[in-house]
């Protein structure tokens, strides 16, 4: 029997929980679906990813407003993709903050993955009539920029491609907590059909190097104190690897992609098939890491159409 495709199957709400990783530092977790951060300043509160739909951002501006009264004037997105980005216009933030990579990406290949997205996770987008358009930034940097909130610094950068070229971390120093976005993961699969396989361990490195208390990560629970930290550091780079070697193997003897499905499915199966959302990324990031093998830097453009040409040929 085939699988549904990527997660039209999956309609079941998720269980949000709001955990507080620092003084004035939260993160909205949902069971293996996009989180977000929140991090309240003197007179103002940042919001770090804002979720697929008004609707759903929503979500979070009740949790914010169960624990702070300040507007909400910032918003971080840490890279392009539509499930992370597409809520924006709900938090009216004064400032939309993005690497410049990050929205050359939008300009580039927001609308196909916007398609490619919706198709893939019908659950996350109810409500998307109330979407304006795509989400571009007010504001971008280059390397890194800094945002005060108040007295409280925010130190906004990227230290590596992973899983896009245009990743962003947000470090919030008096806490030692970082919000990592997609880079990091907790017992959720990480999406790599658009990500850099050979950069990514290299920018977990650049993260670890921070030795930060408390991390918010793109999907699954909050990673309060070190030893958690390092265990998710250590999952993700071990998820990563275990996906791109043997398909590497395969690609360098001229194998096919469905060979190089099958040996990812050896190496990775026994490890991370209890994973969220597992079985959705393993063809996209097979299907990348075959790519990538071959020499192929930039990621190829996801659309609705290549989605399920890829998905048949692998998961059907």
């Amino acid at each position: 029997m085939a699988k549904a495709f990527a997660s039209q199957g999956d309609l079941t709400e998720k269980t949000i929980t709001f955990d507080e990783i620092g003084e004035g530092l939260y993160a909205f977790t949902a069971e293996g679906d996009p989180n977000s951060g929140i991090i309240i300043g003197d007179e103002s509160v940042m919001i770090v990813e804002a979720q697929a739909t008004p609707r759903l951002a929503n979500k979070v501006i009740e949790k914010v407003r169960s624990v702070t009264d300040k507007p909400i004037s910032h918003l971080v997105l840490t890279h392009y993709h539509a499930v992370r980005v597409l809520g924006a216009s709900a938090y009216d933030a004064d400032q939309i903050i993005m690497s410049d990579k990050a929205r050359a990406m939008v300009v580039e290949r927001g609308q196909e993955d916007w398609d490619s997205e919706f198709q893939r996770f019908p659950r996350l987008f109810e409500g998307h009539e109330s979407i304006p358009g795509l989400t571009y930034p007010t504001t971008t940097f280059r390397d890194s920029m800094t945002v005060y909130l108040g007295k409280r610094r925010i130190d906004i950068k990227q230290v590596g491609r992973a899983h896009t070229a245009g990743d962003a971390v947000i470090h919030v120093p008096d806490q030692n907590v970082m919000f990592t976005g997609d880079i990091v993961e907790y017992h959720s699969a990480c999406y790599c059909g658009d990500g850099h396989f050979g950069d990514w361990g290299g920018t977990l490195d650049a993260i670890k190097a921070y030795e930060v208390d408390a991390i918010a990560p793109g999907r699954g629970d909050a990673l309060v104190g070190q030893d958690m930290v390092n265990k998710a550091i250590e999952s993700t780079r071990d998820f990563v690897d275990s996906t791109y070697r043997p398909v590497a193997k395969i690609a360098a003897r001229g194998g096919s992609l469905k060979e190089a499905w099958d040996a990812c499915r050896e190496s990775c199966d026994p490890k991370f098939k209890d994973y969220a959302i597992y079985e959705h990324c393993l063809p996209f990031n097979v299907a990348r890491a075959y790519d990538e093998a071959r020499g192929i830097d930039t990621p190829r453009i996801w659309t609705d159409k290549r989605d399920i040409e890829m998905w048949e040929e692998l998961q059907g």
